[in-house]
């Protein structure tokens, strides 16, 4: 008896875990269906805001206009960077804003080829009028290991763009969002101004919910058939 209501609260225990990770695949897909959403409202206007005063806000899209002074530190090369079948890097800079906030600007990618030779962009100097989209970063995904690595150039090589590190490597407190050029500015390079282009698309994500509560359902069937049978054999 008691092995049977081990078995039953184990049964129970994973059940309930297949149920959360369907809702959980929801709520994401969800969560990135209102961003792009909320994206697409911003560039449908593309209406400017001081990139000083849009800095005070720490979340959402805007679209913005400003002056910045590029600071002498490090480029940072994000890794594993997809634009369309290819994979590179996404190359940001740190830039200063009159208002005292510093923000890292996407410059643009970079292909990387087969033999993993990193790309050597040059570094932007003194000041320049930006516009762009103000976004949340990207996502770092699943956090394994150290966040960067410095290369021999001195340039950091990111697995994921973690705000708290780089303000610590860089020496300077860096803004909630970060910068992507308005693709009509002639610097930097290949970019475009999709807001989840190396992540999964909320559909993606529904799918996987399906999935997780299929197997749930699966796996009730099966443990409700295994109790019958007992119950059977039993009496």
């Amino acid at each position: 008896m008691k092995s049977r209501i081990i078995l039953l609260l184990a049964a129970m225990l994973v059940e309930l875990l297949l149920l959360r990770l369907g809702f959980w695949q929801l709520a994401r897909g969800d969560e990135k269906q209102q961003a792009l959403q909320a994206a697409a409202a911003v560039l449908q206007e593309k209406r400017a805001q001081p990139l000083a005063d849009a800095l005070t806000q720490s979340a959402g899209f805007t679209w913005v206009r400003g002056r910045v002074v590029f600071r002498d530190a490090p480029l940072l090369l994000l890794d594993n960077q997809r634009r369309g079948s290819k994979v590179g890097v996404s190359v940001f800079q740190a830039a200063d804003v009159d208002n005292g906030h510093t923000v890292l600007v996407d410059l643009g990618w970079l292909p990387v080829h087969g033999d993993r030779q990193l790309p050597k962009p040059t570094m932007l100097t003194g000041g320049l009028d930006l516009e762009g989209l103000l976004l949340p970063p990207p996502s770092p995904g699943l956090v394994l290991g150290p966040a960067y690595s410095t290369q021999p150039d001195g340039t950091l090589l990111l697995m994921r763009l973690d705000r708290d590190v780089l303000s610590k490597a860089l020496n300077r407190p860096l803004s909630v969002r970060i910068l992507r050029l308005d693709p009509e500015q002639r610097i930097g390079f290949a970019r475009d101004l999709s807001v989840q282009a190396n992540t999964l698309p909320p559909e993606k994500h529904r799918a996987y919910a399906l999935q997780w509560f299929g197997l749930a359902a699966a796996f009730a069937v099966l443990c409700i058939g295994v109790m019958m049978r007992k119950t059977d054999a039993n009496g």
